[in-house]
């Protein structure tokens, strides 16, 4: 999330971002391979990525906070791309993220808007899972 948010924030691109990373200790525990295809894909993919989002928010997403941004182009990265991660973990992931760098009630927000996404993206895993 801090790679997707650095990268929106600076506009480097997603090569020197993960250097960057890779550099710092931030990547120690991280599985190195998942965070740089992660955030190339949410590089390369954006405008797809908020294609997906984009129906489903109340405001533009340019009057999104950065955070939550970062947050619902990953969650909405990994709920098209990333089929083996189960779609409530994807949510939960980012709710849990959002708890920590988000706004005071931005959970809500980003649960609300990544459960619509899961319905869209993956109608039978949630048919199944309700």
């Amino acid at each position: 999330m801090q790679a997707v948010y650095q990268w929106q924030m600076s506009g480097t691109g997603a090569g020197d971002v993960i250097e960057q990373f890779a550099e710092s200790d931030a990547l120690k525990k991280a599985d190195v391979t998942f965070f740089s295809e992660g955030l190339r894909r949410v590089v390369g993919k954006t405008a797809e990525l908020d294609a997906h989002i984009e129906p489903l928010i109340d405001r533009r997403l340019g009057d999104l906070d950065k955070v939550e941004l970062a947050l619902l182009r990953l969650g909405a990265d990994e709920l098209a791309n990333r089929i083996e991660v189960p779609f409530r973990v994807v949510i939960d992931e980012y709710v849990e993220l959002a708890k920590t760098f988000g706004a005071e009630d931005s959970h809500k927000y980003i649960n609300g808007v990544l459960d619509k996404l899961a319905r869209a993206l993956r109608p039978l895993e949630t048919a199944a899972g309700s």
